[in-house]
């Protein structure tokens, strides 16, 4: 199925800033559907296109943390406190099939963008909103407070070191995800029954709905997650790094005892699953550190290229750590870039939203 025109007569309004919306707007571009995005024209446009890193460009107009989630939009800068701009987005709105918002309640009131003004211009219209905790609650919400608000950050970070914030803004994209799935549950329904729809989706609740097996351990085992870097707190070995003879980071993700016990071999170490120590996942969780001397000192004596090797061969899941560099020198990685230009015309790239193919019989 030819996906990339899914959507070619869905019209879309931006009306989102930051990540999260916008990123539900770029899912939909990429899909075929014409999104317009709605900037702010008295601050110069969305927030991000000033969020350079030290090493950018000074001369060129957007940030590329900008184009990563704003690929194949049209642009338009409005004043919607200004009379005729403000038209320009309700003739707009007429004939559109979507809103996505992150306005907080109040300030979409005031400017009469809330859904039910929105639905008296457009009965059919599906209004997608984006706030950090609900429409009754205006606190400003960023990624890192939802990270911490939420557990993640308490969990996050070396054992027994201070928490560490996640390299990516998570719970925006996470919120992103649920939104989709809100928009795509409404566009069935209104499929079905011609009724347009409200979707809304909080940071806070997403971060939540996304902690799966470490909230069950609370919940149901009263385990408190602590730090442990990057271990798993209920699989031994998973999660825990390797460091070869010639200095590559490996990490291990051995799920079943066979894994583990391919691993020895793979390792010579076939003779320590006698010790009662590591005959079983519950022993090796209570041993990891005694378990893990002996995995880093036999992958001393080992090239990383001769270990990874032995791996694939054995079927035993492991994977070097790459940096970006590494990710995107690899031809699997190409396949998810996406060309494009930026409003001057100069070559941009970023990263598929759509990360998914769909196959007929057809």
């Amino acid at each position: 199925m030819n996906l990339s025109n899914f959507f070619k007569d869905l019209k879309i309004i931006e009306l989102a800033s930051v990540l999260a919306g916008p990123s539900v707007g770029m899912f939909f571009a990429e899909l075929g559907a014409t999104v317009i995005k709605i900037e702010n024209k008295t601050t110069d446009g969305d927030v991000t296109r000033k969020w350079k890193l030290p090493s950018e460009d000074t001369t060129a107009k957007d940030s590329a943390y900008y184009h990563s989630i704003n690929w194949g939009k049209e642009r338009l800068l409005l004043n919607l406190k200004n009379e005729k701009d403000f038209r320009v987005l309700t003739d707009h709105l007429v004939n559109a099939d979507l809103v996505i918002s992150n306005f907080k309640s109040d300030s979409a009131k005031k400017l009469g963008l809330d859904y039910a003004a929105i639905c008296s211009i457009n009965k059919s219209i599906i209004y997608a909103n984006i706030s950090a905790y609900g429409p009754d609650d205006n606190r400003p919400g960023f990624d890192v407070l939802m990270q911490a608000e939420t557990g993640w950050l308490s969990m996050n970070g070396p054992a027994g070191g201070s928490a560490v914030k996640l390299p990516v803004a998570l719970m925006d994209v996470l919120t992103a995800h649920q939104l989709k799935e809100g928009i795509l549950i409404a566009l069935l329904h209104r499929e079905r029954t011609g009724e347009g729809s409200e979707v809304q989706a909080t940071l806070y609740d997403s971060g939540v709905a996304s902690l799966v097996n470490q909230a069950s351990n609370w919940l149901n085992a009263r385990h408190l997650p602590q730090r442990m870097g990057s271990q798993h707190p209920n699989i031994a070995p998973y999660g825990d790094i390797l460091l070869t003879k010639d200095g590559q980071e490996i990490i291990l993700s051995t799920g079943t005892e066979g894994q583990f016990e391919k691993l020895l071999e793979v390792l010579g170490l076939s003779i320590i699953k006698e010790d009662l120590r590591f005959s079983n996942n519950a022993a090796r969780l209570t041993h990891r550190a005694e378990l893990m001397q002996y995995l880093n000192e036999a992958t001393a004596q080992i090239l990383a290229v001769d270990f990874l090797r032995r791996c694939r061969e054995m079927s035993v899941p492991v994977a070097p750590i790459r940096n970006l560099k590494m990710v995107f020198d690899d031809p699997r990685t190409q396949e998810m870039l996406l060309p494009g230009t930026d409003e001057k015309g100069h070559p941009v790239q970023v990263v598929r939203s759509v990360a998914f193919k769909v196959k007929t019989e057809g």
